[in-house]
């Protein structure tokens, strides 16, 4: 069984070479970085500025771009001009990451966020403070987070067809960075994504009282110091089906893949769907691996899984 899971292709995202290996760039020169309905602007905060409450789009054009922006009205569009060749490298507004969304609500399409780091360990491409979001056809790397939200239990996060890549952190005394943390969001969607070659903590946590996760690819293979693959901290309910989920070796906690309500049951976890997902350990390292930790202490619906050797299924801890 082990073999057949690794002779089965990869998630069809994988095969989009322009996300996974952008073509460098020189550094944007001739015309403006950003656009909004014809209108040029040097400077990222200022077109976000000219949308103000209202409702618009803004064009980012190729090049790496060391600028950043917070939203604090309005619904507003960032869009690569051409994908995976707009980048933000590096340079985080209010310490916190190159966006920080606190608007009426957000798109980000086909943009690529690397190399953020800040004083408190949580440098992300993404700080999301309030209102939806939906994130497709982007790339995050080697910073300290990819996605990190505050709590907004009426709005939804929504991710898809975007790759996170050499995030996460444990170091310096500080709380763990991860790949994706999200707060108490209303409901948080995670389709046809792929999370690779963690740098510690976990890759997706969300605190979220309902999830889908489906149709992604967790490849942990070069992962170093790495936690659980789905971390469901709080409890939740909804799917997590038809993922494609490889534990490396170099893990600070090899535990589990999944882990439900590890910290808290704030929310219910009763009838949460666990099936179609195909799962593999490393061989010959001795450990005892879950496939599935559950600390909720309610009825999960587990369905069928395809389980390399060395995981087990199911258990339930207590405490």
């Amino acid at each position: 069984m082990f073999k057949a899971l690794l002779r089965r292709p990869l998630l069809p995202l994988l095969a989009l070479p322009l996300l996974l290996a952008p073509v460098p760039l020189p550094a944007q020169t001739g015309g403006a970085p950003y656009s909004v309905d014809g209108r040029s602007f040097g400077r990222l905060q200022d077109a976000v500025d000219a949308i103000g409450e209202g409702e618009g789009t803004i064009r980012v054009a190729p090049g790496y771009h060391r600028d950043c922006a917070v939203q604090t009205a309005g619904r507003i569009a960032f869009v690569a001009a051409e994908p995976g060749r707009a980048i933000f490298d590096g340079v985080t507004c209010e310490g916190k990451a190159a966006l920080v969304l606190r608007g009426a609500g957000a798109r980000v399409d086909g943009i690529v966020f690397q190399n953020m780091r800040v004083p408190d360990g949580n440098g992300a491409g993404i700080r999301l403070e309030q209102s939806n979001l939906d994130v497709v056809n982007s790339l995050f790397r080697g910073s300290e987070e990819g996605i990190l939200t505050a709590d907004d239990p009426a709005a939804t996060l929504t991710i898809d067809r975007s790759t996170f890549s050499r995030l996460g952190r444990c170091d310096r005394g500080l709380s763990c960075a991860h790949s994706v943390y999200t707060g108490v969001y209303g409901r948080v969607v995670v389709t046809r994504t792929r999370f690779e070659k963690g740098s510690g903590g976990h890759y997706l946590k969300t605190r979220s009282p309902r999830v889908e996760i489906r149709d992604n690819s967790f490849d942990d293979t070069q992962g170093t110091a790495t936690n659980y693959l789905i971390d469901l901290p709080a409890g939740s309910t909804g799917r997590i089906a038809n993922n494609l989920m490889i534990q490396g070796r170099d893990k600070e906690n090899y535990g589990a893949l999944i882990a439900i309500a590890a910290e808290a049951r704030d929310n219910p976890s009763r009838g949460l769907v666990i099936e179609g997902n195909r799962a593999s350990v490393p061989q010959g390292t001795g450990r005892k691996t879950l496939f599935v930790a559950d600390w909720s202490g309610e009825a999960l619906a587990i369905g069928p899984n395809e389980l390399g050797p060395g995981l087990t299924r199911f258990e339930k801890i207590s405490g």
